[in-house]
């Protein structure tokens, strides 16, 4: 479609996809930028949090243009103001997917932005930090609460599920950088050595309706996004595994193993493995 252009305009969302990349065309990213009333969210958080705290900033590609602004007037204040960032994201953005582990580097995060999706994702990573969201349409300041005992009673009961099925589906992301090729590649090694059955689905989309035509399917791994997973899984009839899920359902004896040799573990939710990412768990051998 794009074959006889010599530029691409990319425009409203992130530079995934570095520009140097791209082969044959020239790519051009436009960042959207959404005002907003500053002063306003500014004074929200100079009303809630007292100097010396440090609060954390994120929010969406539309406003991390207000992030920075806000930084400004926030550190006048006496306050620590931390964007953490994502690479290669930029500093205070995040994604419904991905982002930042903040650690002890904040007492509190707040995310600028409407809706839930992209402020679960900061909590999903981030299960003991207090987050809080401004949404700059209503302009409210809400403390927000992620139910992480819900979210692995329902994994953990997919995977159960996966244990016993004999035929997998792995679905490949076709959608920007999602389906890694080497990821769906050392599924289907796992599989192969557990003597299990598979077909490889290339989607762009995920629905029920979808995998429904493939009857013979008993359990599906997407390698794409994995909110997929973790927000609509209990919708299919047939378990979603993330990838990771799938390494534990076919060894099940993990955790035994690690408690039968008195070793010690800790269970860590992540949609993507960075060196700077393990390396704050200096306790954990990996």
């Amino acid at each position: 479609m794009c074959r006889s252009c010599d530029l691409l305009v990319h425009y409203g969302h992130s530079c995934l996809v570095p520009i140097q990349n791209t082969e044959g065309i020239a790519l051009l990213y436009i960042f959207v930028s959404i005002n907003i009333n500053i002063s306003h969210f500014v004074d929200c958080i100079r009303d809630n949090f007292n100097p010396p705290c440090k609060v954390g900033l994120v929010s969406t590609i539309q406003f991390v243009s207000s992030l920075q602004a806000a930084r400004k007037s926030l550190e006048e204040s006496g306050l620590e103001i931390i964007l953490p960032q994502c690479k290669p994201l930029s500093p205070g953005e995040i994604l419904g997917c991905t982002s930042p582990q903040l650690g002890d580097s904040c007492d509190a995060v707040v995310y600028l932005g409407d809706g839930r999706f992209h402020l679960e994702s900061l909590m999903i990573h981030n299960p003991a930090v207090k987050a809080y969201q401004y949404d700059p349409y209503s302009r409210k300041f809400t403390r927000e609460h992620y139910d992480f005992d819900v979210l692995m009673k329902n994994r953990k009961k997919a995977v159960d599920v996966a244990r016993k099925c004999t035929t997998f589906g792995l679905i490949q992301g076709t959608l920007g950088r999602q389906g890694n090729i080497k990821i769906v590649e050392e599924l289907e090694r796992r599989l192969e050595s557990k003597n299990k059955k598979f077909v490889r689905v290339l989607l762009s989309e995920i629905f029920p309706d979808k995998l429904a035509k493939f009857e013979e399917v008993d359990c599906w791994v997407q390698v794409a996004c994995p909110r997929l997973s973790i927000d609509w899984g209990v919708e299919f009839p047939k378990p979603l595994l993330s990838p990771f899920e799938l390494a534990v359902a076919l060894d099940e004896e993990l955790e035994r193993r690690l408690e039968s040799k008195n070793k010690k573990f800790v269970r860590v939710l992540l949609s993507e493995i960075f060196p700077d990412k393990l390396a704050k768990f200096e306790e954990v051998d990996w």
